[in-house]
């Protein structure tokens, strides 16, 4: 089974590639940036998951993504965009494009686990943080699907904003303040289902927060929205 790992940075390639070859056997390829990948697909390469950096010279990421989105065979095919952004625009985006998961740097080996466990014939879905049956969540608030993506796409959103927000209280050390942004979206989670995301957010330890902590955590509630919004599509909603 090919994996193909695209970033022009060798380091952030090795890094990533290591953390996939743990997680089982499989055929990894490499690309130094979006227009290597491009060729390579291009010529034929048909790896059953693509992990992409977002910046890149030549050809982005999110570039590749829209190409590989509109090509007829490969549209289908699992793309998962690397980066350490989190902005509002760039998740955004990538959601509007059909991203299929999104890591944030520096890269977790549960993470990259989560997203090549859909390849062994589990549901990507059901190996996404916990969360609540997009059914029942609807039943719960008494509102449609549509009303529901809505939703997961703001707090995708809110998280966005929130990012830079928290990283600059953290930088000027007012820690609490941006525990009260963190609480804010603990909320959110829980209120959607998310209960995974909530879990993450919670175990952030009281006090001095660890900027690269609070990051990861932010990038596993944007990752549990767009799984959220994925399972509300296949039954139906939001399409």
């Amino acid at each position: 089974m090919k994996v193909l790992v695209v970033d022009d940075d060798i380091v952030s390639r090795m890094v990533l590639m290591h953390l996939i070859d743990a997680c089982g056997k499989f055929e990894i390829l490499e690309a130094e940036d979006g227009a290597d990948a491009w060729d390579q697909l291009e010529n034929g390469l048909r790896p059953a998951i693509c992990f992409c950096d977002l910046r890149m010279p030549r050809l982005s990421g999110m570039d590749l993504l829209q190409r590989v989105r509109a090509d007829g065979a490969l549209g289908a095919m699992p793309f998962v965009l690397v980066s350490s952004a989190t902005d509002r625009d760039t998740v955004d985006q990538a959601s509007g494009l059909g991203v299929s998961g999104y890591i944030v740097k520096p890269f977790q080996g549960d993470q990259v686990r989560e997203h090549m466990a859909g390849l062994t014939g589990r549901d990507p879905i059901a190996v996404a943080p916990r969360a609540e049956k997009v059914q029942a969540t609807l039943l719960r608030l008494g509102i449609g699907a549509e009303r529901l993506m809505v939703y997961l796409g703001g707090l995708q959103s809110q998280v966005a904003a929130a990012a830079t927000d928290i990283a600059d209280l953290l930088e000027r050390g007012e820690d609490g303040a941006a525990h009260v942004r963190i609480e804010r979206l603990h909320a959110g989670c829980l209120t959607l289902g998310l209960s995974g995301a909530a879990d993450t957010l919670k175990a952030l330890p009281p006090g001095a927060l660890d900027p690269a902590r609070v990051k990861l955590a932010l990038a596993e509630v944007v990752r549990s929205a767009m799984h959220q919004s994925e399972a509300l599509k296949r039954i139906g909603g939001g399409a």
